[in-house]
């Protein structure tokens, strides 16, 4: 790719100070004539370099200007805006990027603007609650403290308010971020061990000043794994084996996704399923919604659950068709 090549033409400039043309062929490993034309190029798009003709004379960038740029190429400069361009919430993302924008030769200024323009972040979930500015501001701050934190190994005394509960503080050694589908947590020590924290749910971050203890061969990908696999595992604690009616299937898959697993088709039509839940009563829950369309076979546990919430819902309609005639 041309862009890729201008930019190694121009890095290889600023650590030779001067070049001759076949200096870059060699270099590049392309043709001479190549060379002379990708030179000129860079000259024709306003970069300060010049060519001294005679012996000793070559190419330069004149008064041994420079460019911040550290040899991103082009498809690597499209993937780092494509990254942090929906996501430039903060006004030190948003410098950054201009200065990054800036350092880039022309011919590839034009990629980088339309990859900040390739993406967008919806602040506003399925049930349209909206992600105030206020909000966004205070998890931008709130996730720039905790980055600043793991990065110096400062402790923190964090501000939480967990489900269901009021607002505490508590001291934390954070050992680094991490999003999963879109959700940030911080992964910090705790004086019970491995915690994570949803970012959230963060109402305060204060560094402490002392350093961070971090357990020997901390690795945060290794902990990460530990502690996500510890919340699935608890996500399938309890197993049914149901039937589902043919029209429900597809729904009963995007509700619960990987947690239900599809057997053959039974001689009713109907389809035999097994479904993974936390606990008995949740899957019951769970499963409710698709009232008759699914019949839960074993544990007995499970469908127990699912006549005791038929129980409370026939007490509480069963009068509705006599009450709608009144």
């Amino acid at each position: 790719m041309r862009a890729d090549r201008l930019v190694a033409t121009l890095l290889f400039l600023q650590e030779r100070g001067r070049v001759t043309v076949p200096e870059v062929a060699a270099e590049l490993e392309v043709s001479e004539r190549t060379a002379r034309r990708d030179l000129e190029a860079l000259a024709a798009a306003g970069i300060p370099v010049y060519s001294q003709r005679g012996r000793g004379g070559g190419w330069s960038l004149v008064g041994g200007a420079r460019t911040d740029l550290t040899g991103l190429t082009a498809d690597e400069t499209r993937a780092l805006f494509l990254a942090t361009g929906p996501l430039s919430a903060t006004p030190e993302l948003r410098t950054t990027l201009r200065k990054l924008l800036r350092a880039l030769p022309p011919p590839m200024r034009a990629q980088a603007q339309a990859a900040t323009r390739a993406g967008v972040v919806d602040t506003t979930d399925w049930s349209r609650s909206p992600l105030t500015a206020d909000a966004a501001h205070r998890c931008a701050l709130h996730r720039s403290a905790l980055q600043g934190a793991v990065v110096d190994g400062i402790r923190v005394r964090l501000g939480y308010a967990g489900v269901g509960k009021p607002v505490g503080e508590r001291t934390v050694d954070p050992f680094g971020l991490v999003a999963k589908a879109g959700v940030d947590y911080l992964v910090a020590g705790t004086d019970k061990g491995l915690r994570t924290f949803r970012l959230s749910r963060v109402t305060s971050v204060e560094p402490t000043g002392e350093p961070v203890v971090r357990p020997p061969g901390f690795d945060l990908a290794t902990a990460w794994r530990t502690l996500s696999g510890a919340f699935q595992d608890g996500m399938h604690a309890v197993t049914a084996r149901a039937r589902v009616h043919p029209d429900a299937l597809a729904l009963l898959q995007r509700f619960l996704g990987g947690r239900v697993r599809v057997g053959g088709p039974l001689p009713d039509g109907w389809t035999e399923v097994w479904v993974d839940g936390p606990a008995a009563k949740a899957l019951a829950g769970h499963l409710a919604g698709l009232g008759a369309r699914v019949e839960v076979l074993e544990p007995p546990e499970v469908r127990q659950w699912l006549a005791r919430i038929a129980a409370e819902l026939t007490g509480m309609y069963a009068g509705e068709e006599s009450h709608q005639a009144r």
